[in-house]
């Protein structure tokens, strides 16, 4: 049976040595890329690491550490399929928009950040979010797509709005 809480760095470490290189090749079968491969088999067990829910005892590690890896995989999917979706934006522009890698990375790691803000949303209210703000449409336009009143619609673009624009409160602490 598994206990919640820090796990001594001696399992992280027996953990690591025993099912590193497995758990990479899984990861490449997966995602078709040794060095991305690479990567979030390392970021697994930085996560295992830095978490306080890691279990103290591991009853079946592959098990365990396909599911930690797995969503992993499923933010770099999601990161991938965000990043193309920003450049072929950039790209339909008008007049390009000459930027400094640093200023394209900062902008990535803001949408990523609120991809995922939003994603802890309940889905109706992530929708008329989305809606409002990125298809303009107005709240009664909203209201009639949806099937909801004009006040819930607001009051979902709040909640979303508190959401992305508050976030930082919850990491001062």
């Amino acid at each position: 049976m598994s206990t919640l809480g820090c796990p001594p760095p001696a399992t992280i470490e027996m953990l690591y040595s025993d099912h590193h290189g497995w758990l990479k090749g899984w990861l490449h079968r997966r995602l078709g890329n040794s060095d991305h491969a690479a990567d979030l088999a390392h970021d697994t067990f930085i996560r295992l690491l830095s978490s306080e829910r890691t279990p103290t005892v591991i009853d079946e590690p592959r098990a365990f550490l396909t599911t930690v890896a797995q969503n992993l995989v499923s933010n770099h999917w999601r990161r991938q399929k965000l990043e193309r979706a920003y450049l072929e934006a950039l790209a339909q522009a008008p007049e390009p928009v000459a930027s400094s890698p640093e200023a394209r990375a900062i902008l990535l790691e803001t949408l990523f950040e609120l991809d995922r803000l939003l994603d802890d949303l309940p889905p109706l209210a992530r929708r008329a979010f989305l809606m409002s703000q990125l298809d303009g449409q107005t709240h009664a336009q909203v209201a009639d797509a949806l099937g909801i009143s004009i006040a819930t619609v607001k009051r979902h673009i709040v909640r979303a709005l508190q959401r992305c624009c508050f976030a930082d409160l919850a990491f001062t602490g």
